[in-house]
């Protein structure tokens, strides 16, 4: 069937049940996964805000999706661009299990017209592909898309909040300034060029090179709901703020 990175028609209830037990076996006994807050989740559409942690499919997404996955509300997830659009086969795979390009049009098809909820990661390659010197930081400014999908759609915005999730790569460099040259941003919407120490290849280039994790530790703490009315951008500096003290405490 003809492939589109905004069908989302392709989300497969039947797929999501058969990997989840993988899905299940991997939060617990590789990542040791710990969650705290689950009461936090609604049982209706609401926009999850989470820090993003090395790469496109970061130990946080597999864990967090885990979670979501066996609640009652479906959920669907923002995707980079270039993921969806650039390679389709993972775009397909990605699509199976709710995955949609990440644009506010599609985010608010998700939340209005399905009524479904919603997990996105506003940082983006600035939160995935920070230096592990970063790792316990959560960068969300100078984004707020989020907070105005989440006006728009009349919806929360709830934080969940991953730590450990970093280390599952050694970021050593950021690659701004290949960015920059390359002119990466207008060609392929990405902001980031990392380098990092990863398995299995010792050195992993981009933000598109597929790696093993590492077997550290993951933990999510589910954040009280934050209403999302009032100016963007201070707005996301809030959902900033209160993610970097529940990860502050998360890693002390």
């Amino acid at each position: 069937m003809p492939y589109h990175p905004d069908d989302l028609e392709k989300r497969d209830p039947r797929f999501i049940e058969r990997v989840l037990p993988l899905v299940e076996f991997l939060s617990e006994r590789y990542f040791d996964l710990r969650c705290e807050g689950e009461d936090h989740i609604p049982n209706e559409p609401v926009v999850f805000a989470c820090n993003h942690n090395n790469g496109y499919l970061g130990p946080e997404v597999v864990c967090t999706l885990g979670i979501l996955w066996k609640r009652p509300m479906p959920v669907y997830a923002m995707a980079h661009d270039f993921a969806m659009t650039q390679l389709t086969p993972l775009g397909r795979v990605i699509q199976r299990g709710g995955g949609v390009r990440a644009t506010p049009e599609n985010a608010h098809r998700v939340l209005v017209e399905r009524g479904a909820q919603l997990l996105v990661y506003p940082g983006g390659e600035l939160d995935s592909f920070r230096h592990f010197s970063k790792r316990n930081q959560v960068v969300i400014v100078p984004r707020a898309g989020f907070v105005r999908v989440a006006q728009k759609a009349k919806v929360s915005i709830v934080p969940i909040v991953a730590a450990g999730a970093h280390r599952s790569a050694v970021i050593v460099a950021e690659g701004k300034r290949i960015v920059r040259t390359l002119r990466l941003h207008e060609r392929a919407r990405i902001d980031r060029f990392p380098i990092a120490f990863a398995l299995p290849w010792g050195i992993a280039l981009g933000p598109w090179a597929p790696y093993f994790p590492l077997p550290f530790g993951v933990r999510l703490r589910f954040l009280p709901a934050i209403d999302q009315t009032g100016d963007p951008r201070s707005v996301a500096v809030h959902v900033q703020t209160k993610m970097q003290r529940a990860l502050d405490e998360m890693t002390t």
